[in-house]
């Protein structure tokens, strides 16, 4: 079991919106551990191989593997079914965020967000 400042994993295919993301992050002033980003839900997967997180950021649409694709492979795993997910989205249909929400997200950031709105979210979900 880690000890410190929780570790987070930033999963988003735009490397633009994973910078801001951590850029916010920092703005929210909340103690985290390391920020690891991944760029789709198969690269997230290989990364939670090696890293311990607290806390999942996730676009909904990427390639490859997207975040409701990852959002089930990390729902049915044991070692990773009860990490908390954030789905962060700009889907304005409904219909894609309440699958997420249906599958296990915990909950979801539409963008643009704020960094109080992200710390708000975040800071509820890691005091758990």
């Amino acid at each position: 079991m880690r000890t410190g400042p929780p570790n987070l994993l930033i999963v988003d295919d735009s490397t633009a919106i994973r910078k801001i993301l951590v850029r916010v992050l920092n703005q929210t002033g909340l103690l985290l551990g390391q920020v690891l980003e991944a760029g789709d839900g198969k690269e997230a997967l290989k990364m939670l191989e090696d890293h311990e997180v607290a806390l999942i950021l996730s676009d909904i649409n990427m390639p490859n593997l997207d975040g409701l694709g990852l959002l089930r492979a990390l729902r049915e795993s044991p070692k990773w079914r009860e990490v908390p997910v954030v789905m962060i989205t700009t889907e304005g249909a409904q219909a894609k965020v309440q699958e997420a929400i249906d599958l296990g997200a915990t909950s979801y950031v539409r963008k643009p967000f704020s960094a109080d709105l992200l710390r708000d979210k975040l800071a509820a979900l890691l005091s758990k």
